[in-house]
C-alpha cells in the first residue's frame, strides 16, 4: 500500500502542470506542489524534525496549510492539526496532550493562545502564513536553499495524522491514523460520488477536519482532482466562489447549504450549474428542506456522507435517488471499504427492522486507537468492531436512522426518551429555528427534559404554546419540564451542538 508522500509522488508525474491547488489568485501544479513540500520538508529536517515527531499546524484553509501538511509527512513526523477557533486553554491541551514538538500556527493565533496560556514544554513555533508578522514568530521555510533533504523510510501503517475529536461530551481525544487510513477513507468515500481528474473541489469547511482532509484534499490529490480553497466559509463568498471558479463538488455540514438562502437575498442570480455533486454530512435533511434545497439549488445530486473522526471517516451514505422517499436516513449499508451492524443488548444480538440499537462499525480506515489513552481505545472496540455510540433505528427495507446518541438518551422515571425525537418534533414548530433537547438531574424523576431553543429570526417563541405543540405529538413524560430560549446554539465547526455547555448553563435563570 503505498504512502501519501508516494501519491504525491505518482500525481506530480502524471498530473504534472495541471492545476492541484486553487488558493485565491495563486494557482498551483502539481508539480509546483510537489517541489515545494520537498524544499518546505528539507528545511523542517533542518531544523530538527524528525520521523515521529507530533508536528502541530492551526490555522485556516490554504495552499500554505496544505503545503506544511504534506511537507510534514514527508520527513517522517505525524501532522497533528488543530481547530483554528479553539480558545488558548483548549488549544494547549491539545498541544500538550499531543506530545507535538513543533507548532506551525498563524501569527494572530499564536497572540491569543501564548497572551492567556503558554503550553508546558511549548513546542517550537513558526508563522504558518508566509506573509505574517515576521516579529511574532520566524517563517515557516522562508525561500532560501533548503537542500534536497535526508529520504525517509515511510510505510503505509506508520503514523501520519492524530485527529483531536470534536469534543461534544468532554475533553478530546486524538485518533490516530496511518497512511494508509487516510489514503483508504477518501477512497471509499469517492467511489460514491465517483471523483475523477475533472473535478474541481471546493473546501470551505475547515480543512483541519476529517472529511476535508482525508476525503477531499488527500482524496483529490490521489485522484488527481484540483482543490479550491475558501479560507473560511462564508454564504456569499461561497456561491461567489463556485460560480467564478466553475467548481463540480462541494461538502458542508446542511447549515452551509441553507444559510445562503436565508442570508443572501439575491441567491438565484448566482450560477451554480457546474456543481455535479453535493455532499453533506453532520446531520440529515428533512424532506421539507430537501425539496427546497433541490428546488433553490437546480440540482438533484444530493448525498448524504456519514462517519466519523475514528473510521477516517468512512461509514454509510444517501444517494440522490433516495434523498426524498429516505429524508433523515443515512442509507442502507456501509460504502466499500467497510462493514456495518446495528446490534443490542451490548453487542449480545443484532437489531433487526423495527427496532432500534447502536451501530458498530468496522473498515480499513479505522484508526489504530486514541493517542495516550488506553481505556478510552479498549472500551470503544469489541472483537475488531468500533462501537460508535449512535443509536439507529432499521425501517423495513433496511435503511437506518439516527435516532441518538447513546449518551443522549435520557431515562424519566425508568421510560427511555431519546432526545433526537423531541428534537424532530420541535424543529417542526413554525417560530423555531434551532433546537437542541437535553437531559438533567431530577430528584424525583432521575432525569428531566430541556429544550434549548434559538427562535426564528422574527418571531416569539410563547412556552405554553410550545408544550401545547409538544402534547399533540408527544407522550406526556416525552415533554420537556423546562424550555430555554437562547439567541445562539453552540456548536463545534462541523455543526454539532455542543451538548455540554447547553448542560453547564442550565442552571442559569431560564424560563419554564
Amino acid at each position: 500500500m503505498w504512502t501519501i508522500n508516494d501519491v504525491m509522488a505518482s500525481a506530480a508525474r502524471k498530473y504534472g502542470g495541471r492545476v492541484a491547488i486553487v488558493d485565491g489568485e495563486r494557482r498551483v501544479s502539481f508539480s509546483e506542489l510537489e517541489a515545494e513540500v520537498g524544499r518546505t520538508a528539507a528545511w523542517m529536517q533542518a531544523q530538527g524534525m524528525r520521523k515521529g515527531d507530533k508536528v502541530a499546524i492551526q490555522g485556516r484553509n490554504s495552499l500554505a496549510w496544505a503545503t506544511a501538511f504534506y511537507a510534514v509527512l514527508r520527513t517522517g513526523a505525524v501532522a497533528v492539526p488543530l481547530n483554528h477557533k479553539l480558545a488558548a486553554a483548549e488549544t494547549t491541551y491539545i498541544l500538550e496532550h499531543s506530545e507535538s514538538r513543533f507548532w506551525l500556527v498563524e501569527g494572530s493565533l499564536y497572540q491569543q493562545t501564548v497572551a492567556i496560556a503558554t503550553p508546558s514544554n511549548a513546542p517550537t513555533a513558526f508563522a504558518l502564513d508566509p506573509k505574517g508578522d515576521k516579529s511574532v514568530l520566524p517563517a515557516l521555510a522562508p525561500h532560501t536553499e533548503a537542500g534536497t533533504g535526508t529520504s525517509i523510510d515511510i510505510g503505509a501503517d506508520d503514523l501520519a495524522e492524530l485527529l483531536y475529536t470534536s469534543g461534544t461530551t468532554g475533553r478530546p481525544k486524538g485518533c490516530m491514523h496511518s497512511h494508509a487510513s487516510a489514503l483508504l477513507a477518501g477512497i471509499g468515500s469517492s467511489m460514491v460520488f465517483g471523483l475523477g481528474q475533472d473535478d474541481r473541489v471546493l473546501i470551505a469547511m475547515p480543512i483541519w477536519h476529517s472529511f476535508p482532509l482525508n476525503n477531499l484534499l488527500v482524496s483529490s490529490l490521489y485522484f488527481g482532482a484540483c482543490v479550491v480553497f475558501m479560507p473560511e466559509y462564508h454564504p456569499r463568498t461561497f456561491l461567489q466562489t463556485i460560480q467564478a471558479e466553475r467548481c463540480t463538488l462541494f461538502f458542508g455540514a446542511p447549515i452551509a447549504y441553507l444559510m445562503p438562502l436565508e442570508k443572501i437575498p439575491d441567491f438565484d442570480e448566482f450560477d451554480l450549474s457546474s456543481v455535479r455533486a453535493w455532499l453533506y454530512g453532520a446531520g440529515p435533511i428533512d424532506a421539507v428542506s430537501a425539496r427546497v434545497l433541490m428546488e433553490r439549488y437546480k440540482s438533484d445530486r444530493f448525498y448524504q456522507l456519514f462517519g466519523m473522526t475514528e473510521t477516517g471517516p468512512t461509514g454509510t451514505a444517501l444517494l440522490p435517488d433516495e434523498q426524498l422517499a429516505k429524508a433523515g436516513s443515512i442509507g442502507r449499508c456501509a460504502v466499500s471499504g467497510c462493514d456495518l451492524k446495528v446490534m443490542l443488548d451490548g453487542g449480545k444480538i443484532e437489531a433487526a427492522p423495527g427496532e432500534n440499537g447502536e451501530i458498530w462499525m468496522r473498515c480499513q480506515s479505522m484508526m489504530k486507537g486514541y493517542y495516550r489513552n488506553p481505556e478510552a481505545t479498549a472500551s470503544a472496540f469489541r472483537d475488531g468492531w468500533y462501537c460508535t455510540g449512535d443509536v439507529a433505528h432499521i425501517d423495513e427495507e433496511g435503511y437506518l436512522f439516527i435516532v441518538d446518541r447513546l449518551k443522549d438518551m435520557v431515562i424519566i422515571g425508568g421510560e427511555n426518551v431519546y432526545s433526537k425525537e423531541v428534537e424532530d418534533v420541535l424543529a417542526q414548530h413554525p417560530a423555531i429555528s434551532e433546537v437542541a433537547v437535553i437531559g438533567m438531574p431530577d430528584i424525583a424523576w432521575g432525569e428531566s427534559l430541556t429544550a434549548v431553543i434559538v427562535p426564528r429570526a422574527g418571531e416569539t417563541v410563547d412556552i405554553d404554546d410550545v408544550k401545547t405543540y409538544c402534547a399533540r405529538y408527544l407522550a406526556r413524560y416525552k415533554i420537556p419540564r423546562l424550555i430555554r430560549i437562547i439567541e445562539t446554539m453552540p456548536r463545534t465547526p462541523t455543526g454539532k451542538v455542543k451538548k455540554y455547555m447547553l448542560r453547564d448553563a442550565t442552571g442559569t435563570p431560564g424560563a419554564g
